[in-house]
């Protein structure tokens, strides 16, 4: 993340950058010098994760209650001297960036490889150097945040972005993060937080004044620098011959210095006393080697000026603009009002097609353009136009799932309605075993059927609709492009609502309507009865065990005792208790199937979002419902055979809840015929050696079972990777 080798280069060649603070002495000062005024910090989350997630065990599938513990406890420290905190989150996944977002997936799978050796291997969970972070932490800390009541935000571009814009525009305290772009951005100053001690709130500032100083260079010489030495827009790799022609023609910048740092002062002193004396004379093209790639390194340089910012490295011609993969890209980040008209483009019209519109996509319904001009955006920062491809052309729900989006109150809707383009990180998977299947493809006939009630193809038919571009990782996947899924038709008694009626009705059965139609997302309507006797908040526990169980046949009645047995338990249970808990062992398959529930948790707040919310977020957020070391022990002892008295611990309350939810759960399963059977019961080859999911071949899922019914996770051929039938036969 951020500019490559800056990091180190500080630590080891310039340590004077780097300046230890008091967070309570700066709120003091702060006040002191704006009367009246509450001291703010902007925090950059997705840097901070790591630093939040203090549990002992991470292996298991998260101590959540722990980890709320731990956020809860992080507020008060800043609250207690005066400090408001203000959190943003990745949003979207920008296109300049994917590749950068491709390379850290699979740089990831290789290291969960390891931990499922080592576990296998060892039985135990590996030291912190192997340190992995559980499976939708980022998803449920956005939620976690806005429970404990602190603004929380979620980005429309990349977070580093709109954290330096919002510091700068609102005179904050400073940033609190772990990304050298910090040091680039000419915004409120940048603090480290993995050198933050929450117990005194000492850490360390990075002043980029102080670095400067060392380069000999300006605060407006930075985005140049950053962009020469690579970055997340501009490939390391772009400019590594410049790099060494700088070092070969610098000598005093090579000594006492390792290599990495020696090229950095070099092109730093190449900008100080070569490229300077030509500013505002000569365009970058006529002074850098840029060939090419001249539109990708304005836009590099241009994405760190923040509104109101210009560049001197930037000579304003008439235009005042450079071409970028068909957008415009303006040298200055004026700011401008927003603006968002979404209009239907007609089918009949012979107007060009916009930018993005793939006939592989085979679109039967007219795409949408937005004209919009957005103030934080770093690639339209002038009075230009940017046409953006919309999915939906009702503008109304377009604002309710931005504002929802921008709030951090959804999960992937308006993701799907603007572009049409979805990402999910890596799962805690184990890409060896042939008896479980990845998370991606269990919850994707959901995410098909949301598709469809969000781009307004949910009546009956043959589904037209276009696909929707999915970037999940799993095994086997090489993410070279994205896998094409066509939303799929739901079957909701008395016909399908409108997305109108489910998000902006006040009418008196609107909230029946939208649990019917969450219920048809995961095809559970015929369970409507039996899961809507069932208390909160097991409701929407017992909602995805039966999807799962029908999905997946490898689990059994024992994994169905496990699963149930730990929700109960881990009622007020403390939260201390749970830390303390010790487990014989770590089984592979127990933390894969701990993956499944929780991602299946994270697919959840998708549909609730999608379906105007008929369920209270709280009701599967999973401190509530969910504990990874508590699940892997029940697990154990369900294997072992333990009955349900002692799964529960002897809570005579439990027990009959225990009975009443097990009820439910085989009794819905039934009704798909999909029996729960105990694994002592299986037939030898039962545990099944399926074959893992996906080659390289790139196609469509058009989201149609073979039977014509039900869809399964393994009937999603010709999908966006080429299936062998006998290999999803269900036995």
């Amino acid at each position: 993340m951020g500019v490559r080798g800056l990091h180190g280069f500080v630590a080891s060649s310039c340590p004077h950058v780097c300046t230890v603070v008091n967070f309570k002495e700066l709120a003091e000062r702060h006040r002191s010098q704006h009367p009246g005024g509450t001291p703010a910090v902007v925090v950059d989350a997705m840097c901070c994760l790591r630093y939040w997630y203090t549990p002992e065990s991470w292996v298991c599938g998260g101590q959540w209650r722990e980890y709320y513990s731990s956020l809860r406890e992080f507020v008060r420290a800043f609250t207690a001297v005066g400090i408001k905190l203000v959190f943003f989150f990745d949003g979207m996944v920008e296109q300049s960036k994917r590749d950068e977002w491709v390379k850290r997936r699979l740089k990831n799978n290789r290291e969960i490889a390891k931990i499922f050796h080592y576990i296998k291997s060892h039985r135990e969970q590996p030291g912190r150097n192997m340190f992995f972070i559980p499976s939708g932490l980022a998803i449920f800390t956005r939620f976690a945040l806005k429970a404990l009541g602190q603004e929380t935000l979620c980005s429309l571009q990349e977070a580093d972005y709109e954290v330096a814009s919002y510091g700068f525009q609102n005179n904050c305290l400073g940033i609190l993060g772990e990304d050298t772009d910090y040091l680039i951005y000419d915004t409120c100053p940048y603090f480290s937080i993995s050198e933050l001690s929450l117990d005194s709130l000492d850490t360390v500032m990075l002043c980029r004044e102080r670095l400067c100083e060392s380069l000999g260079l300006s605060l407006a010489d930075l985005p140049l620098l950053a962009c020469l030495l690579g970055n997340d827009v501009v490939p390391e790799g772009m400019f590594e011959s410049f790099r060494y022609q700088c070092l070969a023609s610098c000598a005093s910048v090579r000594e006492n210095r390792d290599r990495k740092g020696s090229a950095i002062a070099a092109v730093a002193d190449h900008i100080s006393q070569v490229l300077r004396l030509h500013q505002g004379e000569k365009t970058l093209e006529e002074m850098l080697p840029l060939g090419p790639n001249k539109a990708l390194f304005y836009k590099g340089v241009a994405s760190y000026l923040l509104p109101g910012q210009k560049s001197p490295w930037f000579i304003q011609k008439p235009k005042d603009v450079v071409t970028l993969d068909n957008q415009l890209l303006s040298m200055s980040s004026d700011p401008e009002p927003k603006q968002e008209v979404p209009m239907c483009m007609d089918p009949e019209s012979k107007q060009k097609l916009p930018v993005g519109t793939d006939p592989e996509f085979n679109l039967e319904t007219p795409m949408c353009t937005n004209t919009e001009v957005k103030q934080e955006d770093p690639v339209n920062m002038g009075p230009e136009a940017k046409h953006q491809v919309t999915m939906v052309s009702d503008p109304e729900l377009l604002k309710v799932a931005r504002a929802q989006h921008v709030q951090a109150e959804s999960y992937l809707v308006y993701s799907v309605m603007s572009s049409g383009e979805v990402e999910c990180s890596n799962s805690l998977e184990d890409a060896t075993d042939q008896a479980l299947p990845s998370q991606a493809f269990v919850y994707r006939p959901v995410r098909q059927r949301v598709y469809s009630l969000l781009l307004g193809g949910s009546g009956g038919g043959s589904s037209t609709g276009p696909a929707v571009k999915e970037w999940f990782v799993y095994a086997g996947n090489p993410l070279r492009q994205p896998d094409l899924v066509r939303p799929l038709q739901m079957n909701i008694p008395g016909g399908a609502p409108s997305l109108r009626q489910l998000w902006l009705s006040h009418e008196p059965g609107a909230q029946a309507q939208r649990w019917d139609t969450l219920l048809a997302c995961f095809d559970l309507s015929s369970s409507r009865e039996e899961l809507q006797a069932v208390e909160r908040p097991f409701q929407a526990l017992c909602c995805l065990l039966v999807y799962l169980f029908v999905q997946v046949d490898t689990l059994c009645l024992e994994d169905l005792h496990a699963f149930i047995a730990q929700a109960l338990c881990l009622q007020g249970k403390p939260t201390v208790e749970l830390a303390d808990l010790q487990l014989d062992h770590i089984d592979p398959r127990a933390v894969q199937l701990a993956t499944l529930l929780v991602r299946g948790l994270t697919t959840l707040v998708l549909v609730n979002s999608a379906c105007g919310s008929p369920w209270d977020m709280a009701d599967f957020m999973p401190w509530h419902l969910f504990d990874g070391k508590l699940f892997h022990q029940k697990y154990l002892q369900s294997e072992k055979g333990y009955t349900a008295e002692v799964l529960v611990e002897q809570n005579r309350s439990h027990v009959t809840r225990f009975h009443t939810l097990k009820s439910v759960v085989c009794k819905a399963c039934g009704k798909e015929s999909r029996p729960i059977v105990s694994r002592r019961h299986w037939r030898p080859h039962h545990a099944g050696r399926w074959g893992r999911q996906g080659s390289s071949s790139h196609g469509t899922s058009s989201g149609y079972s073979r039977s014509g019914h039900r869809q399964h996770w393994r009937d999603q051929g010709p999908g966006s990777r080429q299936y062998e039938p006998d290999q999803w036969r269900r036995y």
